[in-house]
């Protein structure tokens, strides 16, 4: 029996039960639907992930103080901070793939203005933070080198302290206090929103690293060397780079363990994204099982449609036809009840990511590779 002669057949015997149809269908339907649908949501996942990191900064790289030997025994990390500018110095003179540099000064204050005061973090840093943080300013401007060479006391604020300070009003030219230290706020950062690891990167106070050393610390120590690389690419050989430069400059011998610590985002990165790829593998596993449950239908309904039809299958044989081309009929009505089942389930998966992105803001994402394996996995369902 020649194809097109089976699949007429078979699109009769499916418009002549369409309450089957629909039942043996409907299960196809959840099931590529529930798949589309789960897989979206942790693929979305995975670009939010990998957009907040990007929001860090371009190529980033992060010195810190590292661990260091007292007697024999190791000291940690916050035992006592040997990071000063003079690393800074060395890391710029001795690095030929990094776009900028700067020391970074953590402190934390109440900022008190004329309406109101707000506890954040305020962060001591050079000129060159902005372009590293690839950090855009939304009003006023970013302080200049004279800022920072005169050690003027001016302040660059995020929007979640512009909000908590002077909600309702422009916070350009307004004064604030930090510690009874008067700052003269030049500017408003954009807004970056969360970080990777769920904080809040607007809720900060940036002024020039020397006028927190000056006004507000007291001493001359910086909390962390931040770097940004020419391309993603360069970040192993300049990390390589910093290394040299910081062993040099802290004099240590060849024997001597490194008393700092050089990373990048590209860990962050990959841990988290592996996170996410085993949430969506199990969100794709779990929603699987719809699919599974809907090929069982499938072929129970099929089988039940067997013992129906009977006599037709009798009458078939009867007149000529052989066993291959009743399994070939049957096999074609459950294919195209599989494969008509998997579109609609992809279209109703598809709006279903849509509408549950505009009613819970969550990030989806359908790729093309889960469409297709969707729609080869509910056909395959029917020929199985």
């Amino acid at each position: 029996m020649k194809l097109t002669r089976l699949a007429r057949l078979a699109g009769q015997s499916i418009r002549k039960n369409k309450m089957r149809t629909l039942l043996t269908m409907l299960g196809v339907i959840i099931g590529v639907a529930a798949v589309i649908v789960m897989v979206a949501i942790g693929q979305g996942a995975q670009s939010q992930i990998r957009a907040r990191i990007d929001k860090l900064g371009t190529n980033l790289i992060l010195v810190t103080a590292g661990s260091s030997s007292a007697g024999g025994v190791r000291q940690g990390a916050p035992t006592y901070n040997r990071l000063t500018l003079k690393d800074v110095e060395a890391i710029e003179a001795g690095s030929t793939l990094l776009t900028g540099v700067t020391p970074v000064v953590f402190s934390f204050a109440q900022a008190i203005s004329a309406s109101g005061n707000w506890r954040t973090r305020v962060q001591g840093v050079d000129v060159e933070y902005r372009a590293i943080r690839d950090w855009e300013v939304s009003a006023g401007a970013f302080f200049t080198e004279n800022d920072v060479r005169t050690s003027r006391k001016v302040a660059v604020i995020g929007k979640t302290v512009a909000t908590g300070l002077f909600e309702g009003s422009d916070p350009v030219g307004q004064t604030i206090q930090l510690r009874h230290v008067p700052f003269e706020i030049i500017g408003v950062l954009a807004e970056k929103g969360q970080s990777a690891d769920g904080s809040d990167q607007d809720d900060l106070i940036l002024a020039p690293y020397t006028t927190v050393q000056n006004r507000l610390q007291g001493h001359q120590f910086i909390g962390q060397i931040i770097a940004s690389a020419s391309t993603r690419s360069d970040i192993p050989l300049a990390e390589a780079e910093i290394k040299s430069a910081m062993r040099a400059s802290h004099r240590l011998g060849a024997a001597d363990n490194d008393d700092f610590t050089v990373r990048d985002q590209t860990d962050l990165a990959k841990t988290a994204q592996e996170t996410t790829r085993v949430m969506t593998w199990l969100l794709a596993a779990i929603a699987s099982i719809s699919l599974l449950v809907g090929g069982i239908g499938i072929m129970n309904i099929m089988l039940v449609s067997v013992t129906e039809r009977t006599r037709e299958i009798g009458i078939r044989m009867a007149v000529g036809a052989r066993g291959s081309d009743v399994l070939k009929q049957f096999l074609v009505e459950s294919t195209v009840m599989s494969a008509v089942g998997g579109l609609i389930g992809v279209a109703v998966g598809w709006l279903s990511a849509i509408v549950l992105r505009l009613v819970t803001g969550w990030q989806t994402a359908v790729s093309p590779q889960t469409v297709i394996v969707a729609l080869v996995f509910s056909a395959g369902v029917g020929i199985f």
